[in-house]
């Protein structure tokens, strides 16, 4: 292992990627510490724990994005609003006619579609900030009212109302908007300097930064517990217990992130002057989890509407009584807190139902047939054309439940750690869910990267034996 890492920074051209892209990381971390001019850093602690349902929306928002909403910082967004603007554009794409003539008009169609996709992130960041902003301006309010004193949360941005000031409210959302317009050029530096997908790396980090704090607060906890010993709540056997489950998810998403459905195919025979061509024999690979990591990021945006509705619709309603205020308790108690089992049903249901929106939107089998028949290759038992795109549309509806049905289960991974080992959400989080297939699978195409410019060079792969 210590050859193959030492053969990367051997070749010249890829160490000047590497450590471009760890400068460039670190940049990225710097901005995550720096907070929004004139902000108390004691602000962001005294909020969320001021209130419970802000604080943990806050905190579920950054595990599964990567952003740091629950901490007021120039990069609170994240990139996440660069993501949904994708996102958006990718799926307008199949609808709106336009769009899917720029995307087949190739490298001049898609620097088009890019450029409007920079345009719908800043005011997806605009829209976020304001939306994040007002949130946080309510909640000072409130602090004003139970302290009395300013100074303890905000520094000359709370006026003598209790309001954040109008000048320091437009500067906080130029600041967050820029911040995060410098982190998708980052991501776009990486990508053309760098080594691995610059957006995916940016992500990770975020994530993969939360894991100190997640070990701190289980220690923590260990400690008040009495320590690490046999019987407590954090013993040696959960502790033992807890990596064993670590090591086995990380196995299985490597397994069924890499997992492909290859179907045979054979290339029709041609003769050109006195040589004979084609007649091989391949394979066409589909992957198991072609839809990736989208579903559980859909499902889990699509559950934070009612979660934080529900949370601002507890605080009116007090302590009356009726049918409406019984409703919006009801909802509260699914929403909010540990998850219910009726919480995670939902969550499985829009994984599976994500997984099948997103495999259908991503993958075409009537195109896919097409570039068979004009390459000259089939599958046996299927004549070209229409009956080669309905058999591939049936093996993708197959191998997609398996995927879904995977994807279900890493996602309610976190949940069942911590209501069954009682580990504070923000550590389970990184034993399953988005934030370990994220890691896992920007790890996987890191290294495969590295592989081709190692292999080029006649040297071995980095996972070769």
């Amino acid at each position: 292992m210590f050859q193959k890492l030492s053969s990367m920074f051997s070749i010249a051209e890829l160490r000047k990627k590497i450590l471009l892209t760890i400068g460039l990381l670190a940049i990225y971390r710097l901005g995550w510490n720096i907070f929004l001019p004139m902000i108390d850093p004691a602000m962001s602690n005294a909020i969320n724990s001021s209130s419970a349902d802000l604080g943990g929306l806050l905190n579920q928002v950054a595990i599964f994005s990567g952003s740091q909403l629950d901490q007021m910082t120039i990069f609170g967004l994240g990139i996440m609003p660069y993501i949904s603007a994708s996102i958006i554009f990718q799926l307008l794409a199949t609808v709106y006619e336009p769009l899917e003539k720029l995307q087949k008009e190739g490298e001049t169609g898609r620097k088009k579609i890019n450029e409007y996709t920079r345009y719908a992130t800043i005011l997806i960041c605009i829209i976020q900030s304001m939306a994040y902003l007002s949130m946080l301006n309510a909640q000072a309010s409130q602090q004003m009212t139970a302290y009395g004193s300013q100074q303890y949360f905000l520094t000359n941005c709370i006026g003598e109302d209790g309001r954040l000031t109008f000048a320091w409210y437009w500067l906080a959302i130029l600041i967050m908007t820029t911040g995060t317009a410098f982190l998708m050029w980052l991501g776009e530096q990486i990508d053309e300097y760098g080594i691995g997908n610059g957006i995916s790396l940016l992500i990770m980090a975020g994530i993969l930064a939360r894991a100190p704090g997640a070990i701190n607060e289980l220690w923590t906890a260990a400690a008040s517990d009495g320590g690490f010993r046999l019987g407590s709540q954090f013993g040696p056997e959960h502790i033992f217990g807890l990596i064993l489950l670590f090591i086995i998810v990380v196995v299985a998403v490597v397994y069924v992130t890499k997992g492909q459905r290859r179907i045979p195919t054979q290339s029709a025979k041609h003769v050109q002057g006195r040589q004979v061509y084609g007649g091989n024999r391949q394979y066409l690979p589909l992957r198991v989890n072609q839809a990736g990591v989208m579903p559980i990021i859909f499902a889990s945006s699509l559950l934070l509407f009612p979660q934080f509705l529900f949370a601002y619709a507890v605080q009116n309603v007090g302590a009356s009584n009726g049918w409406f205020a019984s409703f919006v308790r009801s909802g509260h108690e699914i929403f909010s807190g540990s998850r219910s089992f009726t919480y995670v049903l939902l969550d499985v249901a829009l994984i599976y139902f994500f997984c099948y929106f997103w495999t259908a939107v991503t993958f075409n089998p009537k195109d896919m047939a097409d570039n068979l028949k004009r390459s000259g290759t089939f599958i046996q038992g299927y004549r070209p054309g229409s009956s080669t795109s309905n058999y591939l549309e049936k093996v993708m509806l197959r191998i997609t439940y398996v995927g879904a049905t995977f994807l279900a289960i890493i996602a309610i991974v976190p949940t069942l750690i911590t209501n069954f080992m009682h580990v504070n959400y923000t550590l389970s989080s990184f034993f399953g869910g988005t934030s370990l297939l994220i890691a896992v699978s920007v790890v996987l195409d890191l290294v495969d990267k590295i592989d081709a410019h190692l292999i080029m060079r006649n040297y071995k792969g980095i996972l070769e034996e």
